[in-house]
């Protein structure tokens, strides 16, 4: 496949199936959690739809219509600066589309879309052993936070 066959886009309510199989093979295969249910994930998307104030998912198609990546952005406020900011939740590329740049692709579309749309700046995390994506971030001039990640449930 050449690269010039692939666009990245705005995700819209036709993409729905092949995006739940994206988001089905990121969740169980890629990260090895359980699955969250095919009406959850449905309702998911549907909302990002329905409020891309809340947050918008970019979708990387490979002509004839065949998705093969996605990456979500949520939407939230940054108090230090009085301005909205995107955290990167999602980006994944199907396996046998990698290699191709089309995650750089994605990931270059977010920050397109943060910067033209005044944005403070975004945020993103990954594992600590996934050098692949960290090899990405560093590429692109992205600098590692100083701040620490705490989680609870």
């Amino acid at each position: 496949m050449k690269m010039e066959t692939v666009s990245i886009r705005l995700a819209s309510k036709q993409d729905i199936p092949e995006l739940l199989n994206l988001m089905e093979q990121y969740i169980v295969d890629f990260y090895k959690c359980p699955h969250p249910g095919k009406d959850s994930l449905k309702e998911l998307i549907e909302n990002l739809l329905e409020n891309p104030y809340e947050g918008i998912q970019f979708v990387a198609e490979k002509e004839p219509y065949h998705l093969i990546g996605f990456s979500t952005l949520y939407f939230t406020f940054n108090t230090l600066e009085a301005k909205r900011m995107a955290i990167l939740y999602d980006l994944f590329v199907s396996p046998d589309a990698r290699g191709q740049k089309i995650g750089e692709k994605l990931l270059q579309t977010c920050i397109t879309y943060i910067r033209e749309n005044g944005y403070s700046h975004m945020i993103w995390e990954t594992a600590h052993d996934n050098y692949a994506a960290q090899s990405l971030y560093d590429k692109i001039g992205a600098s590692k936070a100083v701040w620490l990640n705490y989680e609870i449930k």
